[in-house]
C-alpha cells in the first residue's frame, strides 16, 4: 500500500486504510504500507499488526515528490510484492506505474476525489499532465472508483469499463452505532457538552471543506434555537479563522483520534464541502443513525437519497444549508426516520467487511490466470452500473 501520510496523520482516506488492513491481514493478504515520513515519526514501526515504512520527502514540492518515489521504489525492489497498491494518482500512483515498468508488478490505484480539485485535475496540471494522465491510464492494472464523478472522469481518459471498480469507502457497523436517548445524555456530560440540539461536523479544518459557510449561518440558527450547539471535531489550517469567525454555541472539540463518542451524541451531522470522494466522516456519522446534511458533491450523490435518508444541499448555497439545518433542528420526528434509514443504508451497502472481501477478490483476479480476470471484472462494471 503507498500512500501519501499515515496514521498518526488523520484523514479519510488514512482512516479507510488503517481499518481496511487488519481485515486483509485476515483474509491472507500480507499488507506493508510506504509513506512520506513527517518530523517526529519514526522510519519504521508496526501498527496494528501493519509493517509502516516512511520514506523522506522534503524540500519543495517537485523534490519532495521525486524524493519519495526514488525511495519508494528503491524498497519495492527489496519487497518485491506481489501487487502495489495506489491510494491517490500522485506520487504513490506514479510509484506503482514505474513498479510495472520495472518488474510487471501489477498495480491498483484508488482514486480519492473528483471534480476540478480532485486526482485527475491535479494530474493533468502542468505540461506533462495530459502524457501522465495518458500514462496512468494505460499502465494502471485497476482502477478503484468512490463515486459515479470519478468513474465518469476515468472513461473520459479512455479507462475501459472492465478496469473500473466501484468499491466504495466502508465502515464498522458493529462500531459505529446509536444510543439510546438516556445514553446520548449521559455521554454528553461526559464530554461537557450542554443540554439542547447538537450539530456535529467531524474532519480536517481546511477551504474545501467550506466550515466558514456554517459558522457564517450559525447565529441565525442560533437565533431560532437558543440552546443549540455546533461541535467542530477536527484541526486545520483553517482552525484559527474559524475561531475568530465564530460566535456563540459553537464549540472546536480538537483533533480526535476517536470521533466516535461526539457521533453518538449529536442528533444531526452536517458536511459543507465544496469537494469530496467518498466522505468516511459521512459513512460513520450515518452509521450511528444520525440524519446528515451535506452538499450535492462526489459519493454523496451516490449514496444520499434526498429527504429519505439524508439531506442535499447545493455547494456554496448558505441559504438552504441554513434552512434545511433548521428544518432538522426542529423536527425530532425526521432526525429519527432520516436517521433510522441512514443506518439501513450502511449496514445493506457500505459495511466495512464487505468492502475488504471486494478487495481480496480483486487482488485474486488480477494474479489469476485472464479468464477469470475477466469474469470479476464484468462482474464488477455490472454491480456498477
Amino acid at each position: 500500500m503507498i500512500i501519501q501520510s499515515y496514521y498518526p496523520v488523520i484523514g479519510g482516506a488514512e482512516r479507510q486504510l488503517a481499518a481496511l488492513a487488519p481485515l486483509l491481514q485476515a483474509r491472507g493478504v500480507e499488507v506493508c504500507v510506504l509513506t512520506r515520513r513527517y518530523p517526529g515519526l519514526a522510519a519504521k514501526e508496526i501498527i496494528d499488526g501493519i509493517p509502516v515504512f516512511r520514506l523522506p520527502a522534503s524540500g519543495p514540492k517537485p523534490v519532495a515528490a521525486l524524493s519519495f518515489i526514488l525511495a519508494a521504489l528503491v524498497l519495492l525492489k527489496k519487497i518485491k510484492p506481489d501487487l502495489i497498491h495506489a491510494h491517490e494518482l500522485l506520487s504513490p500512483t506514479t510509484t506503482a506505474v514505474l513498479g510495472k515498468m520495472l518488474w510487471h508488478t501489477p498495480s491498483v490505484a484508488t482514486v480519492l476525489g473528483g471534480g476540478d480539485r480532485g486526482d485527475l485535475s491535479k494530474v493533468k496540471r502542468g505540461k506533462s499532465g495530459k502524457f501522465r494522465a495518458v500514462q496512468i491510464s494505460q499502465q494502471v492494472d485497476a482502477f478503484i472508483v468512490l463515486s459515479r464523478e470519478i468513474d465518469r472522469e476515468l472513461a473520459e481518459i479512455g479507462v475501459p469499463p472492465g478496469r473500473r471498480h466501484f468499491i466504495p469507502n466502508g465502515v464498522d457497523t458493529h462500531y459505529y452505532f446509536p444510543l439510546s436517548p438516556s445514553q446520548k445524555r449521559a455521554l454528553r456530560v461526559t464530554l461537557g457538552i450542554p443540554d439542547g440540539p447538537m450539530i456535529v461536523y467531524t474532519g480536517r479544518f481546511e477551504p474545501e471543506k467550506r466550515l466558514n459557510d456554517l459558522i457564517q449561518i450559525w447565529p441565525q440558527i442560533k437565533a431560532r434555537y437558543p440552546d443549540a450547539s455546533l461541535v467542530l471535531v477536527g484541526a486545520g489550517s483553517q482552525l484559527q479563522a474559524l475561531k475568530e469567525q465564530a460566535t456563540e454555541g459553537v464549540i472546536f472539540a480538537g483533533r480526535m483520534d476517536n470521533v466516535l463518542p461526539y457521533l453518538q451524541s449529536a442528533d444531526a451531522f452536517v458536511l459543507p464541502s465544496a469537494r469530496e470522494g467518498l466522505s468516511n466522516s459521512l459513512l460513520e456519522a450515518m452509521a450511528t443513525s444520525l440524519p446528515v446534511i451535506v452538499t450535492s458533491v462526489g459519493g454523496a450523490l451516490d449514496i444520499i437519497e434526498d429527504g429519505v435518508n439524508g439531506f442535499l444541499v447545493g455547494p456554496g448555497d448558505v441559504t438552504r444549508l441554513q434552512s434545511t439545518l433548521a428544518m432538522v433542528l426542529g423536527s425530532p420526528e425526521t432526525r429519527e426516520r432520516v436517521g433510522a434509514a441512514a443506518r439501513r443504508k450502511i449496514e445493506e451497502q457500505y459495511a466495512l467487511t464487505a468492502a475488504a472481501d471486494r478487495l481480496r477478490e480483486l487482488y485474486d483476479a488480477l494474479l489469476s490466470p485472464s479468464e477469470e480476470k475477466h469474469d470479476f471484472e464484468a462482474a464488477q462494471f455490472t454491480l456498477f452500473h
